[in-house]
């Protein structure tokens, strides 16, 4: 799937982005990132996250591109929440969150980059910080505890009105969470000019908003997006004559990419059935072939699942998640060579690709491979030492090495950041206690593992 449209336009009008990030001081920027990591891990614990290294690399990629177009560094992450609501938010420090149900109800790829560029116009204009004063003192972490209780008790109860707290909190959630009209307003025009800079349609942000409104006169609640940000007539209007003044992007009609990721998210957050996903798939659909063939994979059939990816095939064969399905097919057959005849040349090819490597590491491992797969996956947590999914694998692959005299010490390092960043903060930190007696007598990896065990300490202080 394209990450931005690649259209040239003739006419570029003058952005006018408040430079509010470039005059924070260091000391500031690190408290927001420490609040952004703790709020990860809170999310990842409390919320139904889904761990998928093929959806979050495609909105990692979207997401990255509209990032580009802004002064902001590197983002705490991205995480998608297996939720039908139409929601998505974002913390300060770069944290951003899309529920599957926003992926599912939009049209096409430009509505989701619209959600994507207001939420990261929130972060890059600080919205948050800038509330404090009417957050009487308490500081960006309490916010981050009212956030995350929000989004929990919006989450626990399915009712969309849920996210209510109680006595003090009540007003602070009022306060805080409902950003003002003003600020809604700016993160529409600068998250505009964001996703026009990137390439994508501007049109789109108007266009969801009125299928969003459209939504909401047939049900009985809200949703959740319209509590924490406001939709009224007067921005709806807006966002539609700002639109009109930026030059034409042209949209395709059909996105076969988007296509993709819309059943893709259908499939593995439950809601598109088998019955479904046949009638679809027996019109020669090409995502619903794919969905068909993800959706038998999940279930542990693994002949109708090639079945399905083998009709697929014929319609397009050379999409990276057939690559993966296929992978995963033989994985689930014990079939170990034929696994990794099918991902290892892409992977490999594409080394960047986190979604294609980290499924190769998975091959190697199966395979008794231990140091081939750590050597792919060690790239992944050097780049990020948030990803979930590369831990969990450096621990399987650090667990085979049978004739390491660190075998103990290294699967209870990498197993201590799967459980922190999974936001089992106790759990890691007795993972690295083990470890730092295990690994008394090397005083170098004793070191390694002292300094990472105060780190996770200080940080876990960080009450929220």
């Amino acid at each position: 799937m394209s990450q931005a449209r690649s259209e040239a336009y003739t006419v570029s009008p003058q952005f006018s982005v408040p430079e509010i990030g470039s005059g924070i001081g260091l000391l500031d920027q690190q408290k927001e990132r420490l609040i952004g990591e703790k709020v990860f891990r809170e999310v990842q614990k409390q919320m139904p996250v889904i761990q998928n290294p093929w959806l979050e690399d495609q909105l990692s990629g979207i997401f990255s591109h509209i990032l580009s177009q802004t002064q902001l560094g590197q983002p705490v992450g991205l995480v998608v929440i297996n939720d039908p609501q139409i929601n998505a938010f974002a913390v300060p420090g770069g944290l951003f969150a899309l529920n599957t149900g926003l992926l599912i109800s939009a049209r096409n790829m430009d509505e989701v980059a619209g959600v994507m560029a207001h939420e990261i116009a929130h972060v890059s204009q600080r919205h948050f910080s800038r509330s404090q004063e009417a957050f009487k003192g308490q500081g960006l972490l309490a916010l981050a505890g009212i956030l995350v209780g929000a989004l929990v008790a919006s989450q626990a109860d399915g009712d969309a009105g849920a996210a209510v707290m109680l006595g003090s909190q009540a007003a602070l959630l009022d306060k805080q969470l409902s950003y003002s009209r003003n600020q809604e307003r700016e993160a529409d025009r600068i998250g505009m000019q964001y996703m026009y800079a990137a390439g994508y349609n501007p049109q789109s942000m108007a266009d969801f908003f009125e299928v969003m409104n459209r939504a909401t006169s047939r049900v009985s609640f809200l949703p959740d997006f319209w509590y924490t940000h406001p939709l009224t007539t007067e921005r709806m209007s807006e966002a539609r004559l700002r639109a009109n003044q930026l030059p034409q992007v042209k949209s395709s009609l059909r996105d076969e990419g988007f296509e993709v990721l819309k059943m893709y998210s259908k499939v593995i957050s439950s809601q598109m059935s088998e019955q479904q996903l046949k009638i679809l798939a027996d019109r020669g659909d090409f995502a619903a072939l794919l969905g068909l063939a993800v959706f038998y994979v999940r279930q542990g059939d693994y002949v109708l699942a090639q079945q399905a990816l083998d009709r697929a095939k014929i319609k397009n064969n050379s999409h990276n998640l057939l690559t993966l399905t296929q992978t995963d097919i033989y994985l689930g057959q014990n079939k170990l060579d034929d696994a990794l005849k099918t991902v290892v040349s892409n992977a490999q090819i594409m080394p960047e690709n986190r979604a294609l490597n980290l499924k190769l590491a998975e091959v190697y491992i199966r395979r008794g491979e231990p140091q081939a797969a750590k050597n792919i996956v060690q790239r992944f947590v050097d780049r990020n030492s948030r990803d979930i999914s590369a831990w969990r694998l450096m621990q399987q692959a650090a667990n085979l090495e049978k004739q390491s005299s660190l075998r103990a010490v290294n699967v209870l390092r990498y197993r201590a950041e799967a459980e922190y960043w999974s936001g089992n903060e106790e759990n890691a930190i007795k993972s690295l206690l083990h470890a730092q007696r295990l690994a008394k007598n090397d005083d170098v990896v004793s070191s390694q593992v002292k300094v990472r065990l105060t780190e996770m300490q200080n940080e876990r202080q960080l009450k929220i």
